[in-house]
C-alpha cells in the first residue's frame, strides 16, 4: 500500500525510495537465506534418498531394456521366417500355373512349406499380461520436397497424417513395435 501511495516528483523523492529499496533488497536477501536454510537440509535428503532407490531401479530398467529387445527380437525373426515361407509358397504355386499353362499339368506335386501362424498380440501368465503396440516414427528426409502444410515448427500434424497412412513427399515413415506390460 505505502509502494502504491508513494510519490516521486523530487529528488528527495528518490533518495528516500532508494533507503527503501535497499532495505527491500535486504529483507528479500535474508528471507531468501533463511528459506534455504530450511529447504537445503530436505533438498539434500530428497537427493539421498533419489539416489538410494536409483541403485534399485538402474538395474531393474537394464533388465528390462535386455529384456524386451530379446523378445522384440524373437518377433521380429518369428515373422521374418514366416513371410519368408509364405514368399516360398507364393513361388512354388506360381511355377505350379506356369507348368499348367505350359503342359496342361503338373509333373510333381507343389509341396508347400507349413507357414508357422503369426504370433500372438497379447501373452497372458498367472504374473501379468504383456502385448504388442505398433508405433509410427517418421524423419523428414527432404525438407524442400515437404508440402507447405506439414512445414510447421511440431511434429503434431506429420505424425496424424503418417499415422492415418498419408503420404508425404520427403518423409519416410515406419512402425516399431514395442511392449506393453501390466503386473
Amino acid at each position: 500500500e505505502y509502494a502504491d501511495s508513494r510519490i516521486i516528483q523530487s529528488p528527495e523523492d528518490i533518495k528516500r525510495a532508494t533507503d527503501d529499496l535497499a532495505l527491500i533488497s535486504n529483507l528479500k536477501k535474508a528471507i531468501d537465506e533463511r528459506r534455504k536454510e530450511y529447504t537445503s537440509p530436505i533438498k539434500q535428503y530428497l537427493q539421498e534418498v533419489n539416489d538410494a532407490f536409483k541403485q534399485f531401479g538402474t538395474p531393474l530398467d537394464e533388465a528390462d531394456t535386455i529384456t524386451r529387445g530379446k523378445i522384440l527380437a524373437y518377433r521380429s525373426e518369428q515373422e521374418r521366417i514366416r513371410q519368408e515361407q509364405d514368399r516360398i509358397n507364393r513361388l512354388r504355386e506360381e511355377a505350379a500355373q506356369a507348368e499348367m499353362r505350359l503342359k496342361g499339368e503338373l509333373t510333381e506335386p507343389v509341396n508347400l512349406v507349413p507357414v508357422a501362424q503369426k504370433a500372438p498380440s497379447v501373452y497372458r501368465t498367472e504374473a501379468g499380461a504383456l502385448g504388442t503396440a505398433k508405433t509410427w516414427h517418421f524423419e523428414v528426409m527432404d525438407f524442400a520436397a515437404l508440402p507447405e502444410q506439414y512445414k510447421v515448427a511440431n511434429d503434431v500434424k506429420i505424425r496424424k497424417a503418417v499415422i492415418a497412412g498419408v503420404s508425404i513427399p520427403g518423409v519416410r515413415a515406419w512402425q516399431e513395435e514395442s511392449l506393453r506390460v501390466k503386473g
